[in-house]
């Protein structure tokens, strides 16, 4: 397994950067796989933590679309999604771009996870927590440093 080198989010480039990731990635609900991948994409945002995108044919949970929409100046529309296994319903708990602009095509239809809606997200060997705040979408890991957004009070810088 490809350890997770030591990263400063303030380091992170504006406009953001998409990147393949060598770890594992893997999301469980209800004690079910949500999702498993070796092929997931992630977006490097200056201040944010990392987020993770996986391919759809990588995702074994059923998705629901949910109500609303966001729109983010990098990526374009996001639309939301239901996440539902083994019994378990973590509304509003997934988003896909289905047509991003040109700089993100890559991320078309992958789908993102708040790890703070699911059980459990791992990266490698590395269980994830959620970037702070309950807007963003970005996995905390252990080798991040620096101060990520998301907090009472940084939404807008």
């Amino acid at each position: 397994m490809t350890p997770l080198p030591r990263e400063n989010v303030q380091s992170y480039p504006r406009p953001p950067a998409l990147e393949p990731v060598p770890q594992r990635i893997l999301i469980r609900l209800g004690g079910a796989v949500v999702a498993e991948t070796v092929r997931a994409l992630r977006v490097l945002e200056t201040h944010h933590a990392p987020s993770y995108y996986l391919p759809p044919q990588d995702v074994q949970a059923v998705l629901r679309p949910a109500a609303g929409s966001s729109f983010c100046e990098w990526k374009g529309v996001a639309r939301y999604y239901d996440v539902i296994a083994d019994g378990v319903t973590a509304p509003r708990a997934a988003w896909a771009y289905d047509r991003p602009t040109a700089r993100f095509a890559d991320l078309a239809g992958h789908l993102a996870f708040y790890a703070g809606l699911v059980d459990e997200a791992w990266v490698g060997d590395l269980r994830v927590q959620p970037q702070p705040g309950d807007f963003y979408g970005g996995w905390v890991t252990p080798n991040l440093d620096g101060r990520i957004k998301g907090a009472p009070g940084t939404r807008h810088w």
